[in-house]
């Protein structure tokens, strides 16, 4: 079996994104199934041809896909992907859309196929603060949600996607935050969860 685990690079001005550290943290502690780790753009109209392209190549059996949030300081499993892209700030491209839909004509949502429940009780076991989310926003981070679980519904292959907070370095002193190592522990916990499932 191979996993494929997706992070993306800085934006918004960043030097790095926690949720491509947290994927290199995954790889440095991970002994279970090949991983397959691709770094995405983080922009409305490339990412997600990147992730189909990592799909095709690999035919992974189970996708995660990773965003960073600075408005937590808890690991968030998604659950629903929307067909909608609006942009609080522009994307790596300059592309800043306003309420408009990621797949014209397409299904309004997708839920994750992941375990959720399972996945929560081991990132929790894991002793990192977690939570399921009902909203993974919508920008990039949910344009790629919806792209996976477009390319891979009916398919049998789970994916999901999941949002790991802002580390130290990138927030200002006191604000929201969670070291590496922890949304790593997370995230080793949810592949496995879902890979026993």
């Amino acid at each position: 079996m191979t996993v494929l685990l997706t992070g993306f690079e800085p934006f918004d001005g960043q030097a790095v994104n926690a949720s491509w550290l947290t994927v290199d943290a995954v790889l440095g502690v991970w002994d279970g199934h090949p991983i397959e780790a691709v770094v995405l753009p983080v922009s409305f109209a490339r990412a997600p041809d990147v992730l189909r392209g990592a799909l095709d190549r690999r035919c992974p059996d189970l996708v995660v896909c990773l965003g960073e949030t600075g408005e937590l300081a808890e690991v968030a499993i998604e659950r629903v992907a929307v067909n909608r892209a609006r942009a609080r700030i522009p994307d790596n491209d300059g592309a800043q859309p306003v309420d408009e839909p990621l797949v014209p004509g397409g299904p309004d949502t997708y839920l994750s196929t992941l375990p959720l429940h399972a996945c929560l009780s081991a990132a929790s076991s894991a002793g990192v603060p977690v939570r399921i989310s009902e909203s993974a926003g919508t920008f990039v981070c949910n344009a790629v949600f919806y792209a996976a679980a477009r390319a891979l519904s009916g398919t049998g292959i789970p994916y999901g996607f999941v949002h790991v907070p802002r580390v130290q370095g990138q927030v200002a002193e006191g604000a929201l935050s969670l070291p590496t190592a922890s949304s790593a522990r997370a995230v080793t916990a949810t592949l496995r969860a879902a890979l026993a499932s």
